[in-house]
This record gives C-alpha cells, sequence and structure tokens, in this order.
C-alpha cells in the first residue's frame, strides 16, 4: 500500500516496527511491512528516525508539489541492478531495438484509450456516432504507427505527432460525453483550467513517482530515454514509459465523475485556474489505490494492477540484456 499524508501540519515518526502518524488530532501506527512507498502532499514534519527506517525498508518516500507534480524523494543510494541493464538501455537508443520499444509503447497507449472509448459507448448509446468516429479515426493513427519503420533519430518526431493526433481526438471525445458543467478544452497544466484537468493531473504525479520507482528497482535508467529526448535533469525514460499506464488514472478520473463524487467543493480557485484541495486530493488518492489493488490481466496472468509497472519495467531490463 502507499501511505499518503495530504494534511498541513501531519508529523511521521517511527516506532517499534511501525510508522506513527499524527494527524490532526487523531494518531495512528502503520506496519512498516504493509507500506511500499511514502506520499507527502503538504506541510508536514518527519523525522530521520523515520527516513532512516524507510531507507532501511526499501520504502521510498515522495513529495509532491500542489499540482501533483514529485519534486523530490528519499531512497537509497544504492544500484537498482547491475550496470550492464544501463549500458544495453543507453546502447538500445541508437539502434532498431529503442524504435521498436518506443513505437509499442504508443500503440499501447493508443489502444488502451481505444478500449477505454469502447466501454464508454456500451453505457452511453447517445454518444455511439460520435465515439465510433473517435475510435475509427484512432484506429486509423495506430496502424498507421505499426506500419511505420526506423530509425528512431529520424521518426521521432512522427511518432509523437501521431501520439498528439490519437490523444487530442481521445480528449475530444472524452469532452464531449461530460455533462455541460465538466466540459473540458483539451489538456492543460500548471494550473489546470478545469476540474478534468485537475484531477487527471494530479493523478498523473502520483502514477510517475509509481513508474520511476520501478525503474530504480529494475535498474533502467529514468533519465535515458528513448522517445522523450534529453534534457538537463529531465527523467525522459519515465515519461517514456508512463504513457502505457496513463490509463488507469483516466479510468479513475472518469469513475468518479461518473459516480458522481466530484464537486466544486474539491477545488480552489488559483490565478488562470484551478488547485485541487485536502479534500480532493484525498478522494482522488483513495480512488486511485483502490483501482491500483485491484487484479487485471497482464501478459496471460490475474496481477494487481500497481504490480503491473514494475512486471514491465523487469521484461524490458531482461530483453536489453537478452539482446547483447
Amino acid at each position: 500500500m502507499q501511505l499518503v499524508i495530504n494534511t498541513r501540519g501531519a508529523f511521521l515518526k517511527k516506532s517499534n516496527n511501525c510508522f506513527l502518524i499524527k494527524n490532526d488530532e487523531k494518531v495512528f501506527e502503520v506496519s512498516a511491512e504493509k507500506i511500499d512507498s511514502i506520499l507527502i502532499t503538504t506541510s508536514a514534519t518527519i523525522t530521520t528516525d523515520a527516513i532512516e527506517f524507510a531507507v532501511e525498508k526499501n520504502i521510498d518516500i515522495i513529495f509532491l508539489n500542489h499540482h501533483g507534480d514529485p519534486y523530490g524523494r528519499v531512497w537509497h543510494s544504492k544500484l537498482g541492478s547491475t550496470t550492464l541493464i544501463r549500458r544495453k538501455q543507453l546502447e538500445a537508443e541508437k539502434s532498431a531495438i529503442g524504435f521498436n520499444l518506443a513505437k509499442e509503447w504508443i500503440i499501447i497507449k493508443t489502444g488502451n484509450q481505444i478500449d477505454f472509448l469502447k466501454d464508454l459507448k456500451k453505457n452511453r448509446p447517445d454518444f455511439k456516432e460520435l465515439l465510433d468516429e473517435a475510435i475509427d479515426k484512432m484506429e486509423n493513427l495506430s496502424r498507421s504507427l505499426s506500419e511505420m519503420d526506423g530509425p528512431l533519430q529520424f521518426k521521432r518526431g512522427s511518432i509523437m505527432g501521431i501520439e498528439g493526433m490519437a490523444s487530442q481526438t481521445y480528449f475530444d471525445a472524452i469532452s464531449d460525453i461530460m455533462p455541460d458543467n465538466w466540459k473540458f478544452k483539451g489538456r492543460s497544466r500548471d494550473p489546470a483550467h478545469d476540474a478534468f484537468n485537475c484531477l487527471l493531473n494530479y493523478g498523473y504525479g502520483v502514477l510517475y513517482s509509481q513508474v520511476e520507482r520501478s525503474c530504480i528497482i529494475a535498474g533502467l535508467d529514468p533519465y535515458m530515454g528513448f522517445l522523450h529526448t534529453d534534457n538537463y535533469n529531465k527523467k525522459s525514460f519515465v515519461f517514456d514509459l508512463i504513457e502505457i499506464f496513463r490509463i488507469y488514472v483516466d479510468r479513475t478520473v472518469i469513475g468518479l465523475f461518473s459516480k458522481k463524487q466530484v464537486s466544486e467543493k474539491l477545488f480552489d480557485p488559483v490565478p488562470r485556474g484551478l488547485y485541487l484541495n485536502k479534500e480532493g486530493k484525498a478522494i482522488l488518492i483513495s480512488a486511485i489505490n483502490e483501482a491500483f489493488d485491484k487484479e487485471i490481466q497482464y501478459r496471460g496472468r490475474n496481477v494487481k494492477m500497481r504490480n503491473t509497472i514494475s512486471l514491465e519495467c523487469h521484461r524490458i531490463a531482461n530483453n536489453l540484456i537478452k539482446k547483447e
């Protein structure tokens, strides 16, 4: 499970083999054996004993800003695995392996989006024609991507262009089926211009921390991307790999709207947009954790949704070594 600290002034310390949390007037303990990571989303106090204890137990501590973007984490200083994986990852970016992986990630992402629109269509007969049109367009884009040949250095822009057109079609369709008071105009960030993007951005921030953690454990370099180019302090590989898992957050956020759990009281206005407040964060993170604990089909077997991220990272790392 992920331990979430989202109350201003909360206090976290070590207590025997547990973490003790003081939250407003409540005090409770959580066993370290039940925790995978600690997410701190607001002003809180954490003791050095708690940090050392988390490092010993291989529990990473992630700090999110008010937009939901991770700005720091506490993690042990050891490499996740053999250096050979990182060496092969660097070599792959210049070969057909890197091109095929980059193309595969966007095909999977687009396929996930198409499947979601098909699921939404089942309970929305009034929007069948609109959703069918979006699905057809995205399937055509996916086919054109499947037929594309490398190398990556010359086709990176084309892959990103197809991904951009597919995502625009997808989000336009999502907006069209939303109630009038929750419709939105495309994606917006820092800050979000609407409630949908506000929830989505914060959810992606939580997901980002999970993907980065899984990359580190599998021995992959978070900074060495294929599709997203190198930039100072940019974790390009995390941005690459997160694409195939974004659908987890998409489904969770749409689920909150479908269940009428979203209201204006979850958001605070900021200049040019909205900010997800304490109540909004609690509802979203609770829904994400609930979704991540559900079992789904992954490569022929049932596994918890959260575990698919680490399994996919290990699969990529193992395949990079096998391609030696």
